[in-house]
């Protein structure tokens, strides 16, 4: 697909706008000297690679090594007293996790986390050093969402989920106001998708900063439901994903996402597992940063040609870098094999 491709057939009209621009600055106010600003980073490596002046958004720098500290804390900081009280839950497989994790260590708020009993270790590890308990559970026999709601009722606790709330959606679209108030003349921002709250965010702030800057959402295809949700305009759904990328293993977009991804994002694409081990192993290699595999899909999409980009300025956001450093070795290793 290019940009002229059947995905300017999908103007998307009289949606509604959970979040907008100006809760995406109210949200870089309440972060200020809270979240890092990541640095915008070049590699001559990546803009040979692509054929393209590439701007990559390195959120593996960010606290908790992830963008999701961004819409946990600002979310999290503007509970009411008797919330921050009673404490938070959520469910994640580890990078919102620790976000919330921390996030409570820093408000002084009780945290609990749901998280699958197949987490990596090295995000279940860091999100209990940050405080937080944790309860496992089994994805193939139980539902995440059914017991955070059980256990959220069960101690009064406030659920503040990994993407589908409007705090957590403008937090996450500091990340795009940040590359867009650092780079002028995007011609395209190519952006990770799980759940589509740092898609939706970042398209948000993309449109109204940069409003010819064509968004693209990048998911594994092996878990396509949000590129299907788009196309289609019919909310699918994916069970428990088989993909290395564990951070978009989410079963569908959310009441929230879903309207705004239709709303801001331009096309959506998806990349295989090879081809976002190649991406991993470029950034590795080549800008010596450790990125996730979840974190180099929006690379992967770039290098995978279904967006013809050649001689454009592209914006591109690494969305976090918390691996198990044996595993990436056996992918990066597999990968130099084959």
């Amino acid at each position: 697909m290019n940009r002229n491709g059947q995905d300017q057939g999908l103007k998307k009209e009289g949606l509604p706008s959970p979040v907008v621009f100006s809760d995406v600055l109210s949200a870089a106010e309440q972060l200020a000297g809270k979240a890092h600003q990541t640095q915008i980073m070049t590699s001559q490596s990546v803009d040979q690679a692509s054929s393209a002046s590439v701007f990559l958004k390195p959120e593996n720098f960010q606290r908790t090594g992830a963008f999701k500290f961004r819409g946990a804390y600002n979310a999290m900081s503007r509970l009411s007293e008797m919330q921050k009280t009673a404490g938070v839950l959520t469910y994640s497989s580890g990078n919102h996790a620790q976000a919330i994790a921390l996030s409570g260590q820093l408000l002084g708020i009780r945290t609990t986390i749901i998280m699958p009993e197949d987490a990596p270790v090295v995000k279940k590890n860091a999100t209990i050093a940050y405080g937080a308990e944790i309860i496992s559970y089994d994805k193939n026999a139980v539902s995440r969402e059914d017991l955070a709601k059980q256990v959220a009722s069960e101690r009064s606790l406030t659920l503040i989920p990994p993407y589908d709330h409007p705090h957590v959606v403008a937090g996450q679209g500091t990340v795009g106001l940040e590359l867009m108030q650092g780079v002028s003349n995007l011609d395209f921002l190519f952006v990770p998708c799980g759940g589509g709250g740092l898609l939706s965010g970042c398209a948000i702030a993309a449109k109204a900063l940069q409003p010819s800057c064509h968004v693209v959402g990048v998911e594994p295809a092996a878990g396509d439901d949000a590129t299907r949700s788009f196309y289609s305009g019919t909310l699918q759904t994916v069970h428990n994903p088989d993909t290395i990328a564990d951070g978009a293993r989410t079963p569908y977009l959310g009441s929230i996402t879903f309207p705004l991804v239709r709303q801001h994002v331009d096309s959506m694409i998806t990349v295989d597992e090879a081809e976002i081990v190649t991406a991993m192993s470029l950034l590795w290699n080549r800008t010596k940063m450790i990125v996730e595999p979840t974190g180099a899909m929006s690379l992967a999409g770039l290098l995978s040609g279904k967006i013809e980009v050649r001689g454009a300025r592209v914006g591109v956001v690494l969305s976090g870098g918390n691996v198990d450093l044996l595993s990436a070795l056996k992918l990066l290793a597999q990968s130099s094999e084959a």
